[in-house]
């Protein structure tokens, strides 16, 4: 048996363009020809449940090689094996149907990438890294003969008889100059751990001498011999693929430290698995995360049927979700031959809403089965919570039951809970309850101070997605709305029309505010004086909360808010004039002295905003000082 041929005469343009849209994965040539090994075992195994194969299956190991020298990588497989004519059929009509098609159409497009998965090109991937491709298989069948297929990478084949004794298929890579990066070692072995790790078929790549203890010679001195073993380089039965039932906890985590090691244990996890309406298997963990979202992120890793296809899930994941690490197992994911592309696809966009659903229905089982386990991981959940919230209505609607607000006393609520914890105290002359809020208990500590001794509550948001989050609280809460408590005067803070009466008079009041202003001589702070409690602080700084968080909308990126940017602070300084000290400035005879009196004050309020700097921080202490002498 000898024959010769070509694959199509009309696809002398498909080489090159497998080529140029694959080059930035080629290393894939190794999972592709891998995965048909596996296939061609997994449909063999098949066979023989269905009592349609006479021999025994015997041992099923793929094998991987490489010849430095002959500059050959070769993938061996016991599967179902095939004919001469099934290699035509397989290897050289259904990898190329509709090849034709596809050159006209697609070959300038830049959309290629999406459509050459439909052709069957996996195969062919192999021409990326070898200048001559040589496949040798026998069938399964019985009285089948061995047959030898050779391609160069152009439209032209042969097919020979061969010699082969066992079942199954051997592919043989003549690897091109360009290529031999991967006639290494270590080269190899890193792309099948990478994408064959958890192949459901043993894999065996190379072999491990070692020098083991073999008795005592005369001397009773220990005798060794070389001991030959074979290097397994995949688990094939891994843990998503179990039933959670027959799985401990130590299961997962030493699974995790598989996948990630170095790290610390996660907080929890979920096991998915899924056979209708579409097919998913995965475990994915919720790790303790650090405020850096673009360090935690890509950790997801995506299979399909057990082979790595890549960790780019953001379509497979909902975004506020790609802080999970984990693994997702879906044959049901459209993907084109290099499988790093997800397509657009119905399945893809249920299996997204299902994981939210599963991850919703996972933390409200969290809450109400130990709330107070909830609540110690609140800091590192919290941020997934807050992140859904912010991305998905649907999501929204499920956490707002277990959503948590945390005090600057490290006191949990609910939502409802603290409507009514705080609604009596903190509700405004209009009837809107106020939540008061630090995002630095550090540096607006005298703020939160004056505010407790209100018998107000302080809400803790100093994380990453809380000026986010604020706004969106807002919005979602009815009658609410939260100001910072450095956004105003504690009195002003929750405006319940309650006046104090002043001690100064109409005229003694623009006195003040005069001394002050040329003290200050500064046109971004616009002083005001008011009738507050002598307790309280004789000189308050503040910017409004609109001004604020206008201006941290700029920082974030813009849009009609982008020229605040630019724009200088603007604060608000408040006179208390009850105070002490305003009474000593006004008595004070020389104006030099209310001056100094004067900025003294306004550079303590300065200090406890810790916005007093370089020289104004060093004249601040030689006037403290000099104050303390007199």
């Amino acid at each position: 048996m000898e024959e010769k041929g070509t694959i199509s005469i009309h696809t002398e343009n498909i080489f090159p363009i497998i080529k140029k849209f694959l080059y930035s994965d080629h290393e894939i040539f190794l999972r592709e020809l891998v995965s048909n090994a596996v296939d061609a075992t997994q449909k063999l195994k098949r066979l023989s449940s269905l009592g349609e194969l006479k021999e025994d299956i015997g041992d099923t190991t793929i094998e991987v090689s490489f010849d430095k020298k002959k500059k050959t990588i070769t993938i061996q497989d016991r599967g179902i094996g095939m004919t001469a004519e099934e290699i035509k059929k397989y290897i050289n009509q259904i990898a190329f149907s509709g090849a034709t098609e596809f050159v006209e159409q697609f070959k300038d497009k830049e959309d290629v990438k999406d459509i050459i998965g439909k052709f069957g090109l996996g195969f062919y991937s192999a021409f990326m890294v070898a200048k001559e491709v040589e496949l040798i298989s026998k069938s399964h069948a019985e009285g089948s003969e061995a047959a030898r297929w050779v391609c160069d990478g152009s439209t032209e084949f042969e097919i020979t008889k061969a010699k082969k004794k066992e079942r199954g298929t051997t592919v043989i890579l003549h690897i091109a100059d360009d290529s031999e990066e991967f006639l290494d070692e270590f080269r190899i072995k890193g792309i099948l751990d990478k994408y064959c790790k958890f192949l459901p078929v043993p894999i065996k790549f190379g072999t491990k001498e070692e020098s083991v203890e073999d008795g005592k010679d005369k001397d009773d001195k220990p005798k060794y011999k070389t001991v030959t073993t074979d290097r397994f380089i995949n688990e094939t039965e891994p843990l998503w693929t179990k039933s959670p039932s027959e799985l401990k906890d130590e299961d997962y985590l030493n699974f995790y430290k598989e996948l990630y090691p170095m790290t610390e244990d996660p907080l929890f996890w979920i096991h998915l698995n899924v056979d209708y309406p579409f097919n998913l298997t995965g475990i994915l963990y919720f790790p303790k995360v650090k405020n850096d979202f673009e360090v935690q992120k890509n950790k997801i890793q995506l299979y399909s049927r057990q082979v790595f296809i890549t960790d780019e899930v953001k379509d497979v994941v909902p975004e506020f979700l790609m802080l999970l690490h984990g693994v997702i197992d879906s044959p049901d994911i459209p993907l084109n031959v290099s499988r790093s592309y997800l397509q657009s696809d119905s399945n893809v966009k249920k299996i997204n809403s299902h994981i939210t659903k599963k991850v919703a229905d996972k933390l409200s089982e969290l809450f109400k089965k130990d709330r107070t386990a909830y609540e110690e991981k609140w800091d590192d959940i919290g941020i997934f919570v807050k992140y859904g919230m912010l991305s998905e209505d649907k999501f929204y609607e499920k956490a707002k039951d277990f959503a948590l607000f945390k005090n600057v006393d490290n006191k949990f609520f609910t939502f409802p809970e603290y409507e009514e914890a705080v609604g009596a105290n903190q509700t405004d002359k209009d009837g809107n309850k106020i939540y008061v809020y630090t995002s630095d208990p550090g540096k607006q500590d005298t703020y939160i101070q004056s505010a407790k001794n209100k018998s107000y509550d302080v809400l803790l948001m100093d994380g990453p997605l809380d000026s986010h989050y604020v706004n969106f609280l807002e919005q979602k809460l009815e009658k609410t709305q939260l100001k910072r408590v450095d956004a105003d005067t504690v009195d002003k803070l929750v405006d319940k029309d309650e006046k104090i009466d002043s001690v100064l008079t109409k005229e003694q009041e623009e006195k003040v505010k005069t001394i002050f202003e040329e003290a200050i001589n500064n046109p971004a702070m616009t002083v005001a004086v008011d009738s507050l409690s002598p307790d309280e602080m004789p000189v308050t700084i503040t910017m409004s909360e609109f001004m604020r968080r206008m201006k941290d909308m700029s920082k974030m990126g813009g849009g009609q808010y982008a020229m605040m940017g630019s724009m200088p602070d603007q604060f608000n300084v408040t006179i208390n004039g009850n105070h002490p000290v305003v009474d000593k400035i006004l008595k004070a005879k020389k104006a030099e002295k209310k001056s100094q009196l004067a900025k003294q004050s306004f550079d303590l309020a300065m200090l406890s905003q810790n916005m007093l700097t370089g020289s104004d921080l060093t004249n601040f202490i030689k006037r403290s000082v000099s104050l303390a002498a007199e």
